[in-house]
């Protein structure tokens, strides 16, 4: 017979007031509702933006669209892997695969594809209470659902409503750690949602499959360890085991069929990079992946950002370059910790503490390997790692208190009330937030819904050289801002309408092959310009103008110009006189040269905000550039 799993602390006593006794009875059904309360909020705002996906979500729509189809993806998202135009992508479709049903379920519409991704995070959070009540009673899951409301609000709506791979998975992360936790302490069943959770994650985005193989290792560990001391364990590792292992396989198949049916398969594509990048850029070092990881432990800057308002672990990652000295404090207060946990012997807590550790370990291996600038959605993942160390310290402290003063339960009480109040406070706040939640990148997508009506009647009409809805269109642009986001939401939309439309061979990845439409067998082009790049294009022959719009008012006109002003003089006075040209041709590539002071680049960010103006033609199908 297996040992029971432990638990965190004794069960609350009977309560007699009405809504302690709702959540006693069903404190993981209680919890969940609340905690989804402002996600079907968000949901319901979000339903009344025209949302038009663009860039990244409008290949992830692509490959959505096509699950269940001949063209069903093996592989996840492209990435920024080997060299365009052949790219390699990350590692698996499984995200692609959740997000189908839901999809198709609410009409197949951009904004199913949101719902898609806010009905993961509910089942995310659904999941890691109801971990947390198999280890510790009601009393975890209440503990537990204050620390996700914290961790809801600092990752923000945007990240929470959007399918984009590296936010998709940051919550999934938070259940595959208890889910380890809990491996840990004897409750083997977890190790399916181990295998499940950390298959999303890992297929989706990349810097979580050295994570996840990690916290493997950890769990195998665990598992030889309580195969030899614990007899009366082994049937139900080896139950559990195999279970795992066959979900694995099956999770892990379509990743296999891509290598064996495709020259390069995707995973040389990715082993190749990784170990020699393609870009050049060297790795940012052991010393500097413990300087990120300590800076994630930064909780004075943390509060300061939560008390300045929502999405404080993005805004606290863009600024990754700042002091160690209070995330070195909070790391020696949590050895203090673990040495209390260890003198207290209380299993449950070290084996949290065990997880942060493990986790603080490959956080720094993981993060020292990075190589080019360290993105902040690179590192989200991070935040859970600092929520579960806070959690051990707080837990320690709680159960040494206990210990040392058995007869003072008011003063026992206080943590509690001070930790259901900053979960309250989280949840009302982000209930807030979520109502005035806007869609992913509004300023492109504003834009693109004023192109697509009047691009597909022109179509419709024959205008130029289209020849209907019955012709075969390749999508091509000409993009002074945003590097030609919006096109690849324009071929979204109007697949969407039913027109047989796809990009040239170059664009084969970001794509799909599928959707590659050769010049000789297009019926026509259709070419996305911007700014300065309008009247280029109308001067091409052949070229009809679709429509021509311009987002930006009077007042966002002047501040742009102004804007410009400032920016030419300050790379003049930088010294960067090659990268003022580059303002009327790729505002993009001036903000992201490293060489441009990070004021200068927040200037640069403002004016592609505000937008260019932004034209679509019909063009003869072999015009060039």
């Amino acid at each position: 017979m297996t040992a029971a799993p432990a638990t965190v602390g004794e069960p609350l006593g009977p309560s007699r007031r009405r809504w302690a006794a709702l959540a006693g009875r069903h404190p993981v059904r209680t919890a969940s509702l609340l905690l989804s309360l402002p996600l079907l909020v968000l949901a319901v705002t979000l339903s009344r933006r025209n949302w038009h996906p663009v860039l990244d979500l409008a290949m992830t729509e692509f490959r959505v669209r096509d699950v269940g189809g001949g063209h069903t993806p093996l592989i996840g998202l492209p990435g920024r892997i080997g060299q365009f135009p052949d790219q390699g992508s990350h590692p698996g479709p499984l995200s692609f695969y959740v997000l189908a049903p839901v999809y198709r379920l609410f009409g197949s519409s951009a904004w199913a594809l949101l719902v898609g991704a806010i009905v993961v995070n509910v089942a995310a959070l659904a999941t890691a209470l109801w971990i947390l009540h198999r280890r510790g009673g009601r009393r975890a899951v209440w503990v537990g659902a204050a620390v996700l409301a914290v961790l809801v609000r600092g990752y923000g709506t945007e990240v929470v409503e959007q399918p984009w791979n590296p936010y998709l998975p940051v919550l999934v992360w938070v259940v595959v750690l208890l889910a380890v936790w809990s491996v840990l302490l004897g409750d083997h069943a977890m190790l399916l949602v181990v295998a499940a959770g950390g298959s999303l994650c890992a297929q989706t985005h990349i810097p979580y499959l050295p994570l996840t193989a990690g916290m493997i290792v950890l769990v195998l560990v665990a598992l030889v360890w309580q195969w030899r001391t614990d007899p009366s364990a082994r049937s139900a590792i080896r139950r559990h085991g195999i279970r795992s292992l066959l979900v694995g396989a099956v999770l892990w198949s379509p990743v296999l069929v891509d290598q064996l049916v495709r020259t390069p398969g995707n995973v040389r594509m990715l082993v190749d990079h990784f170990t020699s990048p393609s870009s050049g850029e060297p790795v940012v070092g052991l010393g500097e992946g413990v300087r990120l990881v300590l800076r994630h432990l930064d909780l004075v800057r943390l509060v300061r950002l939560a008390v300045e308002g929502d999405e404080y672990f993005v805004r606290a990652g863009f600024r990754l370059d700042g002091p160690v000295v209070v995330g070195a404090g909070v790391f020696l207060v949590w050895l203090l910790a673990v040495a209390l946990a260890v003198r207290r012997r209380h299993r449950a807590v070290l084996a949290l503490h065990l997880v942060v550790a493990w986790s603080l370990l490959l956080a720094v291996i993981s993060l020292s390997r990075v190589f080019g600038k360290v993105w902040y959605y690179l590192t989200l993942w991070c935040w859970a790692t600092t929520a579960l160390l806070v959690v051990a310290v707080v837990a320690t402290c709680a159960i040494e208190l206990a210990a040392r003063w058995p007869q003072q339960r008011p003063r026992r009480l206080v943590p509690a009330v001070a930790l259901a109040l900053i979960g309250g406070v989280s949840l009302g706040a982000f209930v807030l937030d979520s109502a005035r939640a806007q869609v992913p990148e509004e300023h492109l997508s504003d834009t693109l819904a004023l192109l697509v009506g009047p691009t597909a009647t022109a179509v419709e009409d024959g205008l130029g050289a289209a020849s209907g809805v019955d012709g075969r269109y390749t999508v091509t642009y000409a993009d002074a801002a945003n590097f030609g986001s919006q096109a690849y939401g324009l071929v979204s939309e109007l697949e969407r309408r039913g027109f047989d439309v796809g990009m040239p061979e170059t664009w084969r990845v970001p794509v799909t092959a599928h959707r590659v439409i050769r010049e000789q067998d297009a019926t026509a082009q259709l070419r996305l310009a911007t700014g300065a790049y309008i009247d280029e294009v109308a001067a091409l022959p052949g070229a009809e103008r679709a429509v021509l719009v311009d987002p930006r008012s009077p007042e966002e006109l002047a501040r742009q110009e102004q804007l410009r002003v400032f920016v030419v003089d300050a790379l003049e006075q930088a010294g960067l006189d090659d990268l003022i040209g580059l303002l009327d041709e790729n505002l993009f590539g001036v903000q992201l040269d490293p060489r441009v002071p990070p004021g200068v680049q927040a200037m640069v960010d403002e004016m592609i905000r505000i937008g260019l103006p932004t034209a679509v033609f019909v063009l003869p199908p072999e015009t060039g550039a």
